[in-house]
């Protein structure tokens, strides 16, 4: 690992500077789930980690593969590791303070409860719609005090401005154009991907400073 050299102090303070002591203070003792750390998860896990966003918990059972690299915050010599360790290592060289809980396994009806028992803002960045219909089915079941931010919709080189952030619920909240899915010809590339997963930051973040 490279040697550090600034300190927590100093970076605590870069961020009080620009977001105020008030609101950063929020920021730090917030609890964020990232469920899946793909072309949305990984892109969101690193926005919240550049705002300070004090506790990350990043779940996922896959490892990182060439076909990632076009859109996912993953670099070509960690091709083969498991994505949750791969997120840590380059969340850590943005922030070597963040705390950090990882969980390499596939979230199922079964231990989704368990695992996002200490969370108190839910992101759903799962790839197939069956896998984000059982995390938001689980959440409103167990959680309906949590807050879930989704997203639907995201593929392509579509209008950006389609991408937008709607609430379903008083605690549920959908990010995405709802419509383009992933085909042959149209598929999920970094620029719109990234939009989509700025949109569900910045929704946790409103979140977190309680904007509704």
């Amino acid at each position: 690992m490279r040697d550090i050299r600034i300190t927590e102090e100093e970076i605590s303070q870069a961020l009080i500077d620009r977001h105020t002591e008030e609101v950063q203070a929020r920021i730090r003792a917030a609890r964020v789930a990232v469920a899946g750390l793909g072309g949305l998860g990984s892109n969101i896990a690193v926005s919240l980690a550049r705002i300070g966003v004090g506790h990350l918990h990043l779940i996922d059972f896959d490892r990182v593969d060439v076909t990632n690299l076009n859109r996912q915050q993953y670099f070509a010599d960690q091709v083969g590791m498991y994505k949750t360790e791969a997120l840590r290592e380059n969340l850590l060289r943005i922030n070597p303070w963040l705390e950090l809980r990882t969980d390499c396994l596939r979230v199922t009806e079964e231990n989704a409860a368990e695992l996002l028992r200490d969370d108190a803002y839910i992101c759903e960045a799962f790839d197939i719609a069956e896998n984000k219909a059982m995390l938001a089915g689980e959440v409103l079941e167990h959680f309906p005090e949590k807050y879930l931010v989704a997203a639907s919709g995201m593929a392509g080189y579509g209008d950006s401005n389609e991408i937008r952030t709607r609430r379903v619920t008083s605690h549920f909240y959908l990010c995405g154009d709802e419509k383009t899915e992933a085909e042959a010809g149209r598929g999920l590339m970094a620029p719109r991907v990234a939009l989509c997963a700025a949109h569900q930051a910045n929704m946790v973040l409103r979140l977190i400073l309680g904007e509704r």
